[in-house]
């Protein structure tokens, strides 16, 4: 089993940066990969970022990339997402995942992810 605690979500305006942490316990942390997704209302969950469980890869949304960054600390067992140069469009509920059942190194959807965090709402205002 893991648990997921995200922390770090907020009310931001257009222009500004959040940085999303999140908090993992139960599996030696860094065996698994580790993502990002988000979702607003009335919308399916979309992808976000990935990194690796060794942190030396990652991928990203088209919609995010070079605007957000994800990383992740072995040691602290923490994965992180800072988001720069927020856009309304950005405004969703961001869930943190792991992947501790398959083998992709970098898994970008829903169906490689089998634990979720709780989510943490961004909001950014126009």
């Amino acid at each position: 089993q893991v648990q997921l605690v995200e922390s770090g979500g907020g009310f931001v305006q257009a222009g500004g940066s959040l940085r999303l942490s999140c908090a993992a316990s139960g599996r030696t942390f860094s065996s698994y990969a580790m993502g990002w997704f988000r979702l607003a209302p009335a919308k399916e969950p979309e992808f976000v970022a990935a990194i690796s469980a060794s942190g030396g890869l990652s991928h990203y949304a088209d919609s995010v990339k070079g605007r957000f960054t994800i990383s992740r600390d072995n040691a602290e067992n923490t994965v992180y997402l800072q988001m720069n140069s927020l856009k309304p469009g950005d405004t969703a509920v961001y869930y943190c995942t792991a992947d501790t059942s398959t083998s992709v190194v970098v898994p970008t959807t829903v169906e490689e992810y089998d634990y979720w965090g709780q989510g943490t709402q961004v909001t950014v205002s126009s």
